[in-house]
């Protein structure tokens, strides 16, 4: 009897103890994780706003048109080259003179929705 192998019964019910309080750790830490990589692709659609918005009002000061709102009033009136960005429907409304708010949602299966601010150029 003396050359058994194996794990005891307090071995076996050690080991699910310990396993026991791992997954009880984390498991709560990775649960919020796809919300948190959705709204951080989410902010990746805001910055393509951001960019679109300042080649829009680089195109404007290159063709001579000074009007400080002319790059935001295009972006306001839907204009389909700066709101569509993929797996994002970018939507523009203005905060303040020479400031746009720029909110990022997610287009069918995708979700995430972020907010940023495009500041124009001085």
């Amino acid at each position: 009897m003396s050359n058994q192998k194996g794990f005891t019964l307090i071995e076996i019910i050690a080991v699910l103890v310990i396993l026991g309080i791992l997954a009880a750790v984390a498991i709560p830490r990775f649960m919020d994780l796809t919300s948190v990589a959705s709204e951080k692709a989410a902010m990746q659609g805001v910055s393509e706003g951001k960019s679109r918005m300042s080649n829009q009002f680089a195109r404007n000061l290159l063709t001579g048109d000074t009007d400080q709102n002319t790059t935001a009033n295009l972006a306001l009136k839907g204009d389909n080259s700066l709101s569509d960005a993929g797996d994002y429907k970018l939507k523009y409304s203005a905060v303040t003179t020479g400031r746009i708010r720029i909110t990022a949602s997610g287009v069918g299966s995708v979700k995430g929705t972020a907010t940023g601010s495009w500041v124009r150029p001085q």
